[in-house]
């Protein structure tokens, strides 16, 4: 009961530091939400208005999460990953995986003592990580199948422009004829544009929902061209082949370096599920590092271990990473 009740107080920390967070990143203005809203197609997005299918709990955080700066930059978050989650319902999931592995290890720690207490604050730390991990992983599939349309993209305005399209019909043909994701995001510059903006500030908004290199090099040809003039078909063509060499380039390493990447990764693995079923399986053995007559030598032991296994896995990752 008693590592219940700091289990307990942790979980009312963090909603109180929240709360102070979201009160005082202020509010974003009714006109701005009405149109960022309309702009995204919210009622597409997450279904009725009148929050059908939601519970009070993820209602009440909604209304006071949505209008504030806070809200915003979580729900920005969850459309670069084409996440259906309001920014309240994010926070429940962050709140109910804090919950759920501070009790998977205070089961963990024995229930009772010092372990179940520590392996219980472990949980609580690392079960916001969760799902910010499958928001980040989300984001990185969204992000490499639309730089893969990118050509298509490309192709398909340069035709138009050659059939006599105005950059605006270009890209309405885009919303239309391409799949997702990159349809849905040229859909949401074409209701900028019809909203008032101008075609430099909508793809600058595109720009930052889509933090690509490739499709900077696009938007700065685009501005330009309106600027100072030229044959916009010829220098998208160009661009188009360009982006496809890239492409070709960077799959032929990724198959290079796929043995490195997935040889870090379960080297990283391979100590922790070990360390992890002896503690489950032999937990005297596993003690011998926090014995009082240990502990000066098992601590650091582990410590030690756990930065040299982080810091290999990040020399692997790097030695994968190329850039083209």
């Amino acid at each position: 009961m008693e590592n219940l009740i700091w289990i307990g107080g942790g979980i009312a920390v963090i909603l109180l530091v929240i709360g102070v967070i979201v009160t005082i990143s202020g509010e974003r203005s009714d006109v701005d939400e009405r149109l960022e809203r309309y702009a995204e197609g919210e009622a597409d997005l997450y279904g009725e208005e009148d929050g059908e299918g939601t519970s009070v709990i993820t209602d009440w955080l909604n209304v006071r999460v949505e209008k504030s700066s806070f809200g915003d930059r979580i729900a920005r978050e969850l459309a670069r990953a084409d996440m259906k989650f309001k920014p309240g319902e994010y926070l429940a999931i962050i709140f109910f995986a804090s919950f759920f592995l501070g009790f998977v290890g205070w089961i963990l720690g024995g229930r009772e003592g010092v372990y179940g207490f520590v392996f219980a604050g472990i949980g609580l730390v690392a079960g916001p990580f969760i799902p910010r991990y499958f928001v980040r992983r989300s984001q990185k599939r969204r992000l490499e199948r639309f730089v893969d349309q990118l050509p298509d993209m490309l192709n398909l305005m340069v035709n138009g422009l050659r059939a006599g399209y105005s950059q605006m019909q270009s890209l309405e043909a885009v919303s239309k004829e391409l799949p997702s994701p990159i349809s849905d995001e040229f859909r949401r510059v074409v209701r900028e544009i019809q909203l008032g903006l101008t075609i430099e500030q909508s793809l600058d908004n595109l720009l930052r929902r889509i933090p690509s290199p490739d499709l900077d090099f696009i938007i700065t040809a685009i501005n330009i061209q309106r600027e100072s003039g030229g044959n916009l078909a010829e220098i998208l063509e160009v661009i188009s082949y360009t982006i496809r060499e890239r492409i070709r380039i960077k799959r032929e390493i990724q198959v290079l370096v796929a043995q490195v990447l997935y040889s870090g990764r379960i080297l990283a693995f391979m100590p922790l599920a070990l360390a992890g079923g002896l503690w489950v399986l032999n937990r005297e053995y596993m003690n011998q590092f926090f014995l009082p007559g240990n502990r000066l030598c098992g601590i650091p032991l582990l410590i030690c271990g756990a930065l040299m296994i982080y810091a290999g896995y990040i020399a692997m990752n790097k030695v994968a990473d190329i850039d083209v």
